[in-house]
């Protein structure tokens, strides 16, 4: 059992962020849990012939298949999106000490000859494991950063609106079936791998990540900001091939580009992105979003600067009906 204790200091600091370093730690241990036929198979189909090399050697050292992975591996984001290279500039500053230490642990669970060398020269390892994270970020992850960040941005929404409608208590009961909120603090039912649990006066973040699954929750304690990592919902759309709507009855009634917009919209969408996925000019694409928006088939809610466009219950009765009809012609 894990217990976070939280302060009253504590529990107006809970925030949500997401991470592409975490993403990218968290599925080189994806990697070694999943098979061709779960939730990730689709992935790891795709990537595994283009991520092999010394730098996959030295990740998987350092992220076991099970058990403790050092905290500084998964600095935490300073605000609600980063970017990879300001994760990859935080573990860079990571300080030597701390860095020897957490490898050390490591060591004592999981022996790998590779470790002993990075804990004796920590500055060197540093180098090492940036260049070999944006290295592996590059070609297993950003192919598909869009959908998995509109699939993280989905999840966050969802989030913040449980905490405005039903607080704190509503948050945490649907965050996680092995949570649970006691008032001043937070029980996890699962093992803890670190020497002391979770500090209080940090606050508490928590960060949505695809590849957690199907691990589930990670939580990372002190001298670190406590951090719980869950996986977001929605996960088994992921990787689901869309449905071509060309020849469907939906693209007769609403037209081919717009029956395209609704196919996409699955999951959040700028215009940016939606208009480099169908191949057409942002300008055009907005008067299209704009008519299948008064029509009740998508919706829009902005995110900072940005606008996300997603498909709303009508507009999945739509493709679905349409889907339907097509099978049976």
């Amino acid at each position: 059992m894990i217990t976070i204790r939280l302060s009253a200091g504590d529990v107006g600091r809970i925030r949500f962020a997401l991470s592409p370093v975490w993403e990218a730690v968290t599925s080189v241990r994806a990697l070694s849990n999943n098979t061709a036929r779960s939730v990730h198979g689709p992935w790891l189909q795709k990537v595994r012939p283009t991520i092999e090399g010394d730098d996959l050697r030295l990740l998987r050292a350092l992220i076991p298949s099970d058990g403790y992975i050092p905290d500084f591996l998964t600095p935490a984001p300073p605000r609600r999106s980063t970017s990879l290279e300001s994760g990859l500039a935080a573990i860079a500053a990571t300080p030597h000490d701390l860095v020897a230490g957490e490898i050390a642990k490591l060591h004592a669970e999981n022996p790998d000859p590779v470790l002993p060398e990075l804990i004796v020269h920590p500055a060197k390892a540093l180098d090492l494991i940036t260049k070999a994270l944006e290295t592996y970020w590059r070609r297993a992850i950003e192919p598909d950063w869009r959908r998995m960040r509109s699939l993280l941005q989905e999840d966050l929404a969802f989030r913040l609106d449980e905490l405005a409608s039903g607080g704190i208590e509503r948050l945490f009961r649907n965050l996680h079936p092995s949570i649970k909120y006691a008032g001043d603090r937070i029980e996890i039912d699962r093992p803890f791998c670190c020497d002391g649990e979770p500090m209080t006066g940090q606050g508490l973040l928590l960060v949505p990540c695809v590849f957690a699954w199907p691990a589930g929750l990670a939580v990372t304690g002190a001298p670190h900001v406590p951090t719980i990592t869950y996986p977001p919902r929605g996960l088994g759309r992921l990787w689901e091939d869309r449905q071509d709507t060309t020849d469907s009855p939906l693209a007769d009634l609403v037209g081919r580009t717009r029956a395209a917009i609704v196919s996409h919209l699955d999951l959040p969408m700028s215009t940016t992105h939606l208009a480099h996925q169908l191949g057409v000019t942002a300008p055009t694409l907005s008067v299209h979003l704009s008519i299948l928006r008064n029509a009740g088939v998508v919706t829009s809610r902005r995110d900072g600067r940005t606008v996300l466009y997603h498909r709303t219950p009508l507009g999945h009765q739509l493709l679905t009906a349409s889907t339907s009809l097509a099978s049976t012609a």
